[in-house]
């Protein structure tokens, strides 16, 4: 898109990509919300949570309008990336990455959700591998936050394999009710120790551009356009960040 470069901004993995999330692509993934593969169970998104609404038109369209809500909000203390995660050519999920008083403290976190015929097989640790490379490797970022529902095994085994440390506990609700949310974080540091070769950045230009960030763009990123790779809150938020 060449009026909003943000939108061309890539991340690639040997199996699967973060794109940019267009209105092409969101209008793709939202067949996946109309059918409800964003659910599981126990309930892993806090409240409030367009996927919990019963009516699917209505569900849909509340989804898409926190993406374009946070698509045009962009300041030094919270601005959004929001991606779709495309496997063997096919949108499944969601992915993004929050900066959070970015400017001033270098914090990132998370956020994503994967269709339900594909859970299981390693793509959400894939996910947030990825966005994470994006994050320390192509921002500069200091530190990523991740919290997560106690009984959202999946999120929180990722976070303890990639080497976030727990950082306490709080409350949220999920359909009105309360539960104890795990809070983990993960410094650059411990990020280093395992960071891989195998992870592509596109079109990072744009967000030293676009973002209110002040790191420098490593030499190692590839600046080309996404479209030539492999691949032709508002809203509640706890499920893998």
């Amino acid at each position: 898109m060449k009026s909003y470069p943000l939108l061309n901004v890539c991340v690639t993995t040997p199996v699967l990509e973060l794109r940019g999330a267009t209105d092409e692509l969101l209008d793709q993934l939202a067949e996946v919300v109309r059918a409800g593969k964003t659910h599981a169970h126990p309930l892993p998104y806090d409240d409030p949570m367009s996927f919990y609404e019963t009516d699917t038109d209505l569900r849909v369209a509340t989804w898409l309008r926190a993406i374009w809500r946070r698509r045009g909000t962009v300041k030094p203390d919270s601005w959004r990336l929001s991606f779709v995660v495309v496997v063997d050519g096919r949108p499944v999920g969601e992915q993004t990455l929050t900066g959070v008083n970015f400017a001033t403290l270098g914090t990132v976190t998370t956020f994503s959700w994967l269709s339900s015929d594909l859970r299981g097989r390693g793509l959400g640790r894939e996910m947030r591998e990825a966005v994470l490379h994006l994050a320390f490797d192509g921002l500069d970022a200091k530190e990523a936050s991740s919290d997560a529902f106690l009984d959202s095994n999946g999120s929180n085994a990722i976070s303890r394999r990639l080497g976030y440390e727990p950082n306490g506990t709080d409350w949220a609700t999920r359909r009105g009710e309360p539960a104890l949310l795990n809070r983990w974080r993960l410094t650059r540091d411990t990020w280093e120790l395992q960071r891989r070769n195998d992870i592509r950045l596109y079109s990072l230009k744009a967000c030293h551009a676009l973002l209110p960030i002040k790191a420098s763009i490593p030499s190692t990123v590839a600046e080309r356009s996404a479209a030539t790779s492999t691949i032709s809150p508002e809203e509640g938020h706890h499920q893998g960040r």
